[in-house]
């Protein structure tokens, strides 16, 4: 019997890109079950709607760009993007805000600087963080409340007309801050014992959040045995968060505690699916690292001293911006070469 004898490296074929993008569909499913668990049927009806106006979108522009339209949507990179903002939106977000983030993310994010692998923001955070600042009324108002907190929560056919007709005083009655905005608003005038009265919060960390929060992660741990991910990116950044969380907001009477900046908000699906966008990320080890980190810091100033309780998609974009800068200087070492030197191309050292 004879073997074929090749030199190393011995490198694996790679996955073809739309089988990685089914594997972060299922592995976030199980998150976008905790949400209708506890906050009801809106993540899962905008989930549904933004998938598909993220693949009508995708659609239309790669048919006036001249562009073979199914082979392109069979990458399911649109319909990740839908699925990623259908988990991020208010559960009672109006169709037409919805419809804005997701075509504002497909068509001005995406597919204008060149489509898949050329766009240099990560495109569901650009639609979100545009609608947020657009529409902040829309955006802050529309939270739903946990399921076990309302005795009267509303069904699917009343979720969907409220949803369709976009009416703020139809979901007054089922809407709520979340814990990460109560405790932020009303610490400055209670106490941290006080403040975690409120309902939002129940017996634990964050009523339903932290279902949420234990869901994307275990949707993200998947991700990483698979090795569709790495660890640098999402280890970094929970590190980086709890370090700040540590080092400035040890007394819970001024800032939020730890365990509401990792429990509470979108901190797990944050870190494992939004910033290891393969595109819009730092590419070698030490830039994912350096990176993950950066969006972990960013993500505690802002919730803390900003103006925004959660502030996961500005984080995510500010260090879209440095990724170019991050990966000239961490370039990873190439098979048979030596560390590459790091420094201002063509400066003497002496």
């Amino acid at each position: 019997m004879s073997f074929v004898q090749q030199s190393s490296p011995h490198a694996r074929q790679a996955r073809p890109t739309s089988r990685v993008m089914l594997w972060v569909i299922i592995a976030a499913l199980p998150g976008l079950l905790a949400q209708t668990l506890f906050f009801g049927w809106g993540n899962l009806i905008n989930v549904v709607w933004c998938v598909g106006v993220a693949m009508a979108s995708e659609a239309a522009v790669l048919k006036l760009r001249g562009k073979p339209v199914a082979f392109f949507l069979k990458d399911n990179t649109a319909a990740v993007t839908g699925l990623l903002l259908g988990l991020s939106l208010p559960q009672f977000t109006p169709w037409w805000v919805s419809a804005t983030a997701v075509i504002s993310a497909i068509v001005v994010a995406k597919q204008l600087y060149g489509g898949l692998g050329s766009n240099p923001f990560n495109p569901a955070m650009v639609g979100y963080a545009l609608v947020l600042i657009s529409f902040p009324v829309a955006m802050t108002t529309n939270w739903a409340q946990p399921v076990m907190l309302s005795g009267g929560t509303p069904g699917f056919g009343e979720t969907l007309s409220a949803i369709a007709s976009g009416q703020q005083t139809v979901i007054d009655g089922w809407t709520m801050a979340t814990p990460l905005d109560e405790y932020k608003h009303k610490i400055a005038s209670f106490t941290s014992s006080e403040v975690l009265e409120h309902p939002s919060f129940g017996e634990g960390v964050a009523l339903g959040w932290e279902w949420v929060n234990g869901a994307f992660l275990a949707g993200g741990l998947l991700l990483i045995g698979l090795r569709v991910i790495t660890w640098h990116i999402p280890v970094s950044f929970l590190a980086a968060l709890t370090f700040m969380s540590l080092a400035f907001g040890s007394n819970a009477d001024e800032y939020a505690p730890l365990s509401l900046h990792l429990l509470a908000g979108a901190t797990m699906f944050g870190a494992f699916f939004i910033a290891t966008d393969p595109v819009s990320a730092a590419t070698s080890r030490q830039g994912k690292l350096i990176y993950g980190a950066g969006i972990g810091v960013l993500i505690y100033i802002i919730r803390t001293w900003g103006n925004y309780p959660d502030a996961v998609a500005f984080a995510v974009l500010l260090m879209n911006f440095a990724v170019p800068f991050i990966d000239h200087y961490t370039p990873p070492r190439t098979y048979g070469h030596h560390k590459p030197r790091r420094g201002v191309p063509g400066r003497s050292r002496g």
